[in-house]
């Protein structure tokens, strides 16, 4: 297939490979009974025998630096909070400088936690609401004062100071609800709003996943959304790579195309890790490519057969492995999965037919992505260093690489506080816009 450019960035080869977000199932222990769950999780009361000690949470921990020091850490469940250890497990990430972020169903947030939670160091809580109607959200959350549990999570946390977004599980029932929940999100003050299409998988499989009409419509939605919050929410699909090509044929030349590295991040850029150490490929890829307690994540991630293959795109089949949007898109691999028994086949969710954009390839260079790892071109004051370690891990590569190119456009061929001040403004301009949370951070006196 013909590129339409000679500056091909493929996120999926090898020496582009990073492990920058790591999904981290801690527990099947949870208190609702959701329909959808992937991990097929229910109350189960005490320490589960099978579960990763708090010991080898930290070895694990310690094997993710080994690859990735600015390692973007999810830690969710079942329910989280249900791990008496979870403040401690949070800590000992933090205190390595990963980004940590607690994904919780809000239900059982009170002031006391939520302070342990700050403490800990966890950057943010991840908070689901699926609609604005608490008699549907309920039912979906299989619990009857789920909904009104959850808000009152938002609250306190907004009187703690603790930073949290909001995610929605899109489906049928409730996607024409999608600028309803991002309003919510903002007015209670959210950082940042996810929308997650559904894999059936786990507890999920033979239930009716959103159709594939109403799947391009809420992919829609979450675009106008974007542009309506530029600057004020960051709104983001999740298990939806299709999302980059409704970006591309709306605003082919947006920031969001060239700073997120594009295709299914399954393998290439994200990975799970179940309660028992088991590391998969992403949530919804159950297929365990080696446990934790014998082999190091160095190795599984960069050696197992099932990892590599999903990296080779040049694989795809169907419509995947003929469309234009493929090095940007390259289709869910969980969902292919779940419905052909393929992991490289195409998906199934997507009605996009190849050829519609001229039949070449469409490849973008990718300018800045999270995660990147910290490069000095230029020296650094020992002031300036400790200025940047304010900075959340994930971001600090980025934030280097804006502030060199603003010292050198102003001629200084040094980087010292005064530099960093300076260059506040034209990061929030050029970066803040994009990620709120990172302005946060830049137009403090953090930075």
């Amino acid at each position: 297939m013909e590129n339409t450019t000679l500056d091909i960035t493929n996120p999926a080869s090898n020496k582009d490979t990073r492990a920058y977000s790591i999904s981290w199932n801690l527990t099947k222990r949870c208190n609702l009974n959701c329909d959808h769950c992937y991990l097929d999780a229910d109350f189960r009361g005490g320490f589960r025998t099978d579960e990763l000690s708090t010991e080898e949470c930290f070895n694990v921990i310690d094997q993710i630096a080994e690859v990735n020091p600015n390692a973007f850490l999810i830690l969710t469940g079942g329910e989280p909070l249900l791990r008496p250890d979870i403040y401690d497990i949070v800590r000992y990430a933090a205190d390595r400088k990963f980004m940590v972020v607690l994904g919780t169903n809000g239900t059982l947030i009170n002031h006391a936690n939520a302070k342990k939670i700050k403490e800990a160091g966890a950057h943010g809580v991840g908070i689901s609401i699926d609609s604005m109607d608490p008699i549907k959200h309920n039912q979906f959350r299989g619990m009857t004062n789920a909904w009104e549990n959850t808000t009152k999570a938002l609250e306190i946390l907004n009187e703690v100071g603790v930073d949290f977004l909001i995610q929605m599980s899109v489906s049928d029932m409730n996607y024409t609800e999608i600028p309803d929940v991002v309003a919510y999100a903002e007015k209670m003050g959210a950082v940042a709003f996810n929308l997650y299409f559904l894999v059936c998988t786990g507890r999920g499989q033979g239930n009716t996943d959103i159709s594939n009409e109403a799947y391009e419509q809420a992919l829609k939605l979450l675009y106008d959304q974007q542009m309506q919050y530029k600057g004020r929410l960051m709104i983001n699909s999740k298990c939806a790579p299709q999302y980059k090509r409704v970006v591309y044929e709306n605003e082919p030349d947006s920031v969001y195309t060239r700073t997120y590295s594009g295709g299914c991040p399954a393998a290439t850029h994200y990975s799970r890790i179940s309660p028992e150490g088991n590391l998969t490929p992403c949530p919804f890829i159950t297929e365990s490519v080696g446990n934790l307690k014998e082999n190091t994540f160095k190795d599984l991630w960069y050696n197992a057969p099932l990892m590599k293959d999903l990296r080779d795109r040049d694989k795809l089949e169907g419509r995947c492995g003929t469309c234009e949007f493929s090095a940007m898109c390259s289709g869910c691999r969980a969902r292919a999965f779940a419905e052909t028994g393929n992991y490289m086949a195409e998906d199934p969710s997507c009605d996009y037919e190849p050829g519609q954009h001229g039949g070449k390839e469409i490849t973008l260079k990718v300018e800045d992505t999270l995660g990147l790892e910290v490069v000095y071109e230029l020296p650094w004051t020992p002031e300036a260093e400790q200025r940047l370690e304010r900075i959340p891990s994930f971001a600090r590569g980025m934030v280097v690489k804006g502030v060199e190119k603003f010292a050198r456009e102003k001629g200084f061929n040094e980087v010292d506080e005064a530099i960093m001040r300076q260059s506040r403004e034209e990061m929030i301009t050029k970066r803040g816009a994009m990620f709120p949370f990172l302005k946060k951070f830049i137009n403090s006196e953090k930075f």
